[in-house]
């Protein structure tokens, strides 16, 4: 598979799938002279076919596209958990057709013609979303590998921990001494990099962790 050429980078792109040469093109002057980074294509196989991982930014989709509709290619992109929050844009005859595209989680849908008021904000909102969501996975991911760093006893001790008992419940469920327990507590603080049992907590919660 062919790479997006926005592959790899942590710039936020506005991705433009629309068929319409002058709306394309169009799009792409307004938006450039609002300082975003641009990427357009004619159709949904266009747009697959060079599509990437770690793409950043939104998608500004029109519903009537040869081929693939739009409708198809939000699918196809649920199919693929690609998240980058859709803009679609629509006729006024397709309200209702925007409306299911909403539904399916959709962001928001900008009506042609595209007035500049209501959608430079639209787009705003848009990344600022985006970008909350990918801070979000982007610290679990590292929170998931600090925590496959624990060895089977240290991720027990933490269980426990998290679901609230004490050192003493801990060693007698586990067989060892509570001083044994203190020294997993602080060997698995350390590779979880926090000093503070609320930050424990919170890290387990932010894994949706088993607690014990």
């Amino acid at each position: 598979m062919k790479q997006l050429e926005i592959t790899g980078t942590n710039t936020p792109t506005v991705l433009i799938v629309d068929d319409d040469d002058a709306v394309r093109d169009s799009l792409t002057l307004l938006l450039g002279l609002h300082g975003y980074r641009t990427q357009a294509y004619g159709s949904a196989e266009d747009f697959l076919d060079r599509l990437g991982d770690g793409m950043r930014g939104c998608l500004l989709l029109d519903l009537r596209l040869p081929g693939m509709t739009g409708l198809e290619l939000q699918a196809s992109l649920a199919t693929r958990k690609i998240a980058l929050p859709i803009l679609i844009l629509t006729a006024h005859g397709d309200i209702a057709t925007a409306r299911h595209a909403l539904k399916a989680g959709a962001f928001d849908f900008i009506e042609k013609p595209i007035d500049p008021e209501r959608l430079i904000p639209a787009i705003e909102a848009a990344l600022a979303a985006e970008a909350t969501e990918h801070e979000v996975v982007s610290r679990r991911a590292v929170l998931e590998r600090r925590l496959e760093r624990l060895t089977p006893r240290e991720r027990e001790v933490l269980e426990f921990v998290v679901s609230g008992r004490h050192n003493r419940k801990i060693a007698t469920d586990l067989g060892i001494s509570p001083r044994t327990v203190e020294v997993y507590k602080a060997r698995l603080m350390q590779k979880l990099q926090v000093d503070r049992l609320p930050d424990l907590i919170r890290i387990a919660l932010d894994l949706d962790l088993r607690t014990r």
